[in-house]
């Protein structure tokens, strides 16, 4: 698919993407090359996998990193219950059969990146948060990215049945290793512009008009500027659209106390709330068209 088709199918599905996206999911899919996106938490990096899951129509498949990830929690394990019955129920058999016996398919449970080279049709691979993991973690991830294929010692090397779509998100929290840099395509994630936050939300919020989409996205764009300690996300954004669409309000400047009263949304810490006093909210209300 063309960068056009891409954006206009990912449209149809709720995301909506800028030009530079667009080209970089046209070109994972014609290199075959994971796509690393980078971003601050809450700019919609995670959504990017959900919507080409539903653009290939094809299953979304998710390893969620944190510190301490190893191997087994991401790729394998055995089931050891149902091994250790087993070799109960098999006792009078010799060491070799049982070991043939419970090191089998019947008794491997797949993890997320098993599971990924295993499918029958390319899935979506999400690996959210990557700088979550540690640098033992990430070096294990490059062999698996490079050859698409693992090794269990019990059964042999599995190669990928088909290769799936990879998707890497970074909130940036360590920096990643050069070597994982060099095996992906890149793309930063910002925070959306006015109009395609304006656009996002006509997407994902029913029953909201087209004006009040775009004073949210300004209303929004304004907070952002502020000295906050945790900015909104774009999740945040539609949560406080779903709240106002809700309430029945159909313009912000007719609203002031609930858009004061439903700021909750989208600042989440004391902080935040104590800075987005009244006046601030109306001095803010002032830039919006």
């Amino acid at each position: 698919m063309t960068r056009d088709e891409i954006a206009e199918r990912l449209a149809a599905v709720g995301y909506i993407a800028d030009g530079e996206l667009a080209t970089a999911l046209a070109l994972m899919q014609m290199l075959r090359r994971p796509l690393l996106l980078e971003g601050e938490a809450g700019v919609g990096k995670t959504e990017v996998a959900k919507a080409l899951a539903a653009l290939y129509e094809t299953e979304l498949i998710r390893l969620q990193c944190y510190e301490g990830l190893d191997q087994p929690a991401a790729l394998y394990e055995w089931n050891y219950q149902r091994q250790l019955l087993a070799i109960q129920a098999h006792q009078g058999q010799s060491g070799a059969d049982i070991e043939d016996r419970i090191f089998s398919e019947k008794y491997l449970l797949e993890r997320p990146l098993l599971a990924a080279i295993r499918r029958g049709a390319p899935p979506v691979l999400l690996i959210d948060e990557i700088d979550r993991a540690d640098d033992e973690f990430e070096a294990f991830l490059l062999e698996l990215l490079s050859d698409f294929q693992v090794s269990i010692p019990e059964l042999g090397t599995i190669v990928a049945t088909s290769i799936p779509y990879v998707v890497l998100t970074s909130n940036g929290t360590r920096e990643l290793s050069d070597a994982l840099r060099r095996r992906c395509l890149y793309h930063y994630v910002d925070y959306p512009e006015v109009d395609r936050e304006a656009r996002i939300i006509l997407a994902r919020i029913g029953g909201i008009g087209t004006s009040l989409a775009v004073q949210i996205a300004q209303m929004v764009d304004s907070i952002r500027k502020e000295d906050l300690r945790k900015v909104p996300g774009v999740a945040e954004t539609l949560d406080w659209a779903a709240a106002l669409v809700g309430l029945d309000v159909r313009d912000l400047h007719d609203a002031p106390e609930i858009v004061q009263e439903t700021l909750m949304c989208l600042l989440k810490t004391r902080e935040d709330k104590a800075r987005l006093t009244p006046e601030v909210t109306a001095r803010l209300l002032g830039k919006v068209a």
